[in-house]
Parts: structure tokens; sequence; C-alpha cells
């Protein structure tokens, strides 16, 4: 059996969470929540009147996804190769994630994602630039002594 690649893995569970993010924050439209209501309402002004919550949800989700699928002018970019950025914004997108009631179960696949990123990161795991492609082997043109 081969080995495990974890950044690929790590980007699945990202791409679920992505989904989440955008069905909890259209959810959110509808019926605006704050997660942690039951034990204070000063949070409640950040989803209604106006739904400012809702939008950073919406808006994190779409980029997140569009990172992880990626969207061609994404792919290949210094920015889609890089575990560091992802392990940077990805805690945010679970904070803003968490503080809507809806978008509870994508903040803890933001959480299981960063894991196994750092996972990945840590035994010196690469992102290829061509999405969903394993890295090479070697080098071409080495000596043959």
């Amino acid at each position: 059996m081969g080995r495990l690649i974890k950044n690929h893995w790590a980007r699945l569970i990202a791409l679920t969470a992505a989904a989440y993010q955008v069905a909890a924050a259209l959810e959110g439209f509808f019926w605006p929540k704050i997660f942690f209501d039951f034990l204070t309402k000063t949070l409640d002004p950040a989803v209604k009147p106006v739904p400012a919550l809702q939008i950073i949800n919406l808006v994190l989700g779409i980029w997140i996804f569009a990172w992880e699928w990626p969207l061609g002018l994404i792919a290949g970019s210094a920015i889609h190769r890089s575990m560091e950025a992802r392990l940077a914004s990805f805690p945010l997108a679970s904070l803003a994630a968490i503080l809507l009631y809806q978008g509870t179960n994508p903040a803890i696949y933001y959480l299981v994602a960063m894991v196994v990123y750092f996972w990945a990161y840590s035994e010196g795991e690469i992102v290829c630039a061509k999405p969903w492609t394993l890295p090479q082997r070697g080098g071409r043109g080495g000596s043959k002594a």
C-alpha cells in the first residue's frame, strides 16, 4: 500500500469545511443566531439587523473553497503552494465559523484540517504546483556515478 499524502487529505477536509461554512452563512441570513447567545447578548449586533458575520463567513468560505479546489488563477501560485498561509488563515475562518450558530461543524473541520496540514508540514510534504498531483521523486539529469 502507498503512503498517506496528508496535504491531500487535509485539502479534502478543508473543502468540506468551506462548503459547510458557505451553507451555514446562507442559513444564517434566514435564521441569525450567535453560538454563544446563551452566555451573553452583546454579540447579537454582529448578526442582526446587519448580517456582518454571515457575510464574513460567506466570503471566507468561498475564498477557502476557491483556494483549496483551486480556482484557475490561484492554481500554481505561491499562495496555493503555501501550507504556512493555510495554517495562518484557517484559525481566522474557524473563529468566524464558531461565532455563527450554524457554523460549529465547519469550525471543527477547520481545526482538524489545521492539525493534518501541520502534520504534513512537519513531515516535509509539499503542495505541488499542479493541483492533485504527486511530487516527483529525484531530479532529471543527475550524476550516473
